[in-house]
C-alpha cells in the first residue's frame, strides 16, 4: 500500500507517518515544501523512505499529482485557526477548496475511501453535539464535513474525519492550542512559559490520533462519518501541576481566556463500532514522552 499524506510536513503527518513506515506502508508526503526535519526526529532510520511531493493544496492539478500512484489518502493539509482568521479566504482556499480537491482527485483515480481532519472547533464552547462554530477555521472544517456527506452520497467516496481537540506532542508548535506541547519543550529547556488560554479543555496526545488514523486506514468501511477525539478533559492548572511533577522547578503558568470549544460530548457508538479499542494514552505519560523528546532534542542541539 502506498498512501498519500497531505500536509505531509506538518506535525500531525510526521506522526502518521511514524506508524505507517513502521508498519511497512509506503508514504508519500505532499506539501507546499519538504521539511523533513520532523519525520526524520520522529523515526530515524525509516524517514528516508518517504516520497515528497510539492505543490498548493488549493491547486487541483498539483493535488491530482500528488495522488499519481498512491492506493489511499490521508487529508491533513490547512492552515489553523490564526491564519484563517487573517485570512479568511485563503483560508477556505486551503482548508475547504483543497479538501474538495482531495475528494475529487480521489474520485477520479478510483480511490473510494478518504481519511482527513476536522477538529472539535466545528462546536462551539457550550454544546458538543451541535456544531456552531465560532472561527473561520471551525466553519471551513464544518463545511468539510457536509461536502465529505455530499461525496458518500454523489459519488460513493467513504469517509472518515476526526475532530480532535487540543493535540499535544512533539512537534506541536504553532496554532492557537500549541500552548501544552510548547509548555513542555519550556519546562524540559529549564525556559519560563505562559500558556495562553485557560479554563478545561480535551487533551489529545499525538500518537493517540495517529493510531485513530492508522486504524481507519485498515478499517473497511463505507458512509461518511466525523467523530469527535477528545481526549482527557483537563484544567490547564492541572495540566500545569502535571508537567511540573515531571519536570520540578518548571515555570509554567496560564494567562488567558478558554478555548471557544465545548468541553463535554456525547458517547458515539459508531465510533466504537468502527475503530474498537483504539490506543488511549493517559496524559501523565504523553506529558512525559513530551518532555522526553524536547530533553533529548535541547541537550543533542
Amino acid at each position: 500500500m502506498r498512501v498519500l499524506i497531505t500536509g505531509g510536513s506538518g506535525f500531525l503527518g510526521a506522526w502518521i507517518m511514524k506508524r505507517l513506515l513502521a508498519r511497512g506502508v509506503g508514504c508519500v508526503a505532499f506539501d507546499l515544501r519538504a521539511d523533513t526535519r520532523l519525520i526524520e526526529a520522529l523515526a530515524p532510520g525509516r524517514a528516508a523512505s518517504v516520497q515528497w511531493r510539492t505543490g498548493d493544496i488549493a491547486n487541483p492539478a498539483d493535488t491530482a499529482r500528488a495522488l499519481e500512484g498512491c492506493d489511499a489518502v490521508i487529508h491533513l493539509a490547512g492552515i489553523l485557526t490564526p491564519e484563517c482568521a487573517a485570512n479568511p479566504v485563503r483560508g477556505a482556499q486551503i482548508n475547504l477548496i483543497g479538501t474538495l480537491n482531495v475528494f475529487d482527485a480521489a474520485r477520479v483515480a478510483g480511490i473510494r475511501r478518504v481519511l482527513y481532519a476536522s477538529s472539535a472547533g466545528v462546536f462551539g464552547p457550550d454544546d458538543g453535539a451541535t456544531p456552531l462554530p465560532q472561527t473561520h477555521y471551525g466553519a471551513f472544517k464544518l463545511a468539510c464535513e457536509g461536502s465529505a456527506r455530499a461525496s458518500w452520497h454523489d459519488h460513493g467516496i467513504a469517509s472518515i474525519g476526526f475532530r480532535p481537540l487540543v493535540v499535544y506532542g512533539a512537534g506541536r508548535e504553532s496554532g492557537s492550542s500549541a500552548g501544552p506541547s510548547l509548555a513542555c519543550r519550556a519546562a524540559a529547556r529549564g525556559e519560563p512559559y505562559t500558556i495562553t488560554f485557560g479554563g478545561s479543555t480535551g487533551l489529545v496526545f499525538a500518537d493517540d490520533v495517529a493510531a485513530a488514523y492508522e486504524a481507519a486506514l485498515l478499517c473497511d468501511f463505507t458512509g461518511a462519518h466525523a467523530f469527535t477525539l477528545a481526549g482527557e478533559i483537563t484544567p490547564v492548572q492541572t495540566l500545569i501541576e502535571k508537567i511540573v511533577t515531571i519536570v520540578p522547578g518548571a515555570c509554567i503558568d496560564a494567562d488567558g481566556p478558554p478555548l471557544p470549544i465545548a468541553t463535554t460530548f456525547p458517547h458515539d457508538p459508531e465510533l466504537a463500532r468502527l475503530l474498537p479499542d483504539l490506543q488511549q494514552t493517559t496524559l501523565e505519560e504523553g506529558l512525559r514522552q513530551t518532555v522526553a523528546f524536547y530533553r533529548h532534542s535541547h541537550q543533542s542541539s
